[in-house]
């Protein structure tokens, strides 16, 4: 009998030592998670920071990434954004409303529904959703109200759907503001499930498989390697700077400072800094919704401050152009959604002491350049002096040629008064009541 091969027996052999090295590296090698921090409005700023993160996720072939959601809510458009990206994005999207005290309202609502997994975290609370304007009120018209809360009611519930979540909650989550503990959450069937901290809701999703439209996963998320990420500091700084208040705050500064240096040229910082406040805040009113009539009014208000300074209205301008100040700051964000209110006694204060420091500068800049010339020569008109020579008079300290204007010689010691400047030649008439001045 022929001996067996050898070869047909190495070759089995080293496919299961590939196999078991494959799997001993794949063990080796724990799921990767990127965790996301959301705990600011939702706007333009954080709409960015989201849809890159997401991206990332999936680019560097992350198994899952979890967005850590608090939020009161914000842009109905960024919101709507950041919901896109979710839907896309090539990794499971897991939403926990953390940390305890924490909120998932209004925007943040649609943000938490269409994740793939939707957990809660203790005492935390979900809802509050129906849209309404900068002031906090309802927004304004009727049709329009329905049109967009039948809307936004709509999309959240099918977003709920689609991920088997009850939809009729989104409803009236919208339509009559109903909010959440997350206990009720969970028993309505608004989210997946409750979990006291992030590992533990990784554990206990792990193997879970999860679908909607378009999106099949199997969760590998136990033991993972958790990369937290947050807004850096220049986003954050960017998130401060769309406040609807440092906004007209900047709106204000920049229109006071660029004015102050027309009014007052070449002192440069208040011209500079007036600059730097009215770019940044026309980025910011490229990202809130304003109202031109509230722009409209501020700028009356900034003429009338102009016009008191060379009308004499006693005071009635001014304070027309405090009221129309005030006005205009309170409706600039009328129609922005919440959280962006105006804080109305800050813009109030403000309108009002900007308003007469104002007024007082232009005062002053306008006085300024109608007040005689105080420099030169011609500033030694009616100053008296001491003849010291038969043309040498010692006015103000200064030794000036001079020349008597009934033309007879001067007299070395008598007292004499300034008349008149030609060039470096002083006009004098006697003055025998005056004292000598040095």
């Amino acid at each position: 009998m022929r001996g067996f091969p050898v070869r047909a027996l190495v070759l089995p052999l080293l496919i299961g030592a590939a196999l078991v090295l494959a799997a001993g590296a794949q063990a080796a090698d724990p799921p990767k998670v990127l965790v996301i921090a959301f705990d600011l409005d939702v706007n333009p700023v954080t709409q960015d920071f989201m849809s890159s993160q997401l991206k990332r996720a999936g680019d560097d072939h992350y198994d899952a990434a979890v967005i850590e959601l608090n939020t009161p809510g914000g842009l109905l458009t960024s919101k709507d954004k950041i919901v896109l990206s979710e839907l896309s994005a090539k990794v499971p999207v897991i939403v926990y409303v953390s940390p305890k005290g924490g909120f998932a309202g209004s925007a943040g609502v649609w943000i938490a529904e269409a994740g793939d997994v939707l957990a809660m975290a203790p005492e935390t609370n979900i809802g509050s959703s129906t849209p309404i304007d900068g002031s906090g009120g309802n927004v304004p018209g009727s049709d329009l109200r329905r049109k967009l809360i039948n809307h936004e009611a709509a999309n959240l519930r099918s977003i709920m759907e689609a991920h088997h979540r009850n939809g009729a909650w989104g409803t009236a989550a919208v339509k009559v503001a109903s909010n959440l503990t997350e206990k009720e959450a969970l028993k309505q069937n608004v989210i997946d499930l409750v979990a006291t901290d992030l590992p533990t809701l990784l554990r206990e999703i792990d193997g879970r498989h999860v679908s909607s439209p378009g999106r099949d996963f199997t969760l590998h998320t136990a033991g993972a390697q958790l990369d937290h990420v947050k807004l850096g500091l220049f986003g954050r700084l960017l998130n401060v700077l769309i406040d609807p208040n440092i906004i007209g705050l900047l709106f204000l500064v920049g229109i006071l400072g660029i004015g102050f240096e027309i009014f007052h040229p070449g002192v440069v910082l208040p011209g500079t800094i007036g600059a730097i406040s009215f770019i940044a805040a026309l980025w910011g009113l490229t990202i809130i919704p304003f109202s031109w009539a509230g722009i409209a009014l501020i700028l009356f208000g900034i003429i009338l401050f102009v016009a008191e300074a060379h009308v004499p209205a006693h005071g009635a301008m001014g304070i027309s152009g405090i009221i129309s100040l005030a006005v205009g700051m309170l409706l600039l964000f009328r129609g922005a959604p919440s959280p962006y209110h105006v804080n109305r006694v800050a813009i109030i204060t403000v309108a009002v002491l900007l308003g007469v420091s104002w007024a007082f500068v232009i005062r002053k800049a306008v006085q300024a350049r109608h007040s005689p010339v105080r420099v030169g020569a011609h500033t030694l008109l009616g100053a008296t002096g001491e003849v010291r020579g038969h043309s040498l008079v010692l006015v103000r300290g200064e030794l000036w040629q001079a020349h008597a204007a009934d033309g007879e010689p001067l007299t070395p010691g008598e007292a004499v008064q300034v008349d008149g400047v030609d060039g470096l030649t002083l006009t004098v008439s006697r003055a025998h009541d005056l004292q000598p001045t040095a």
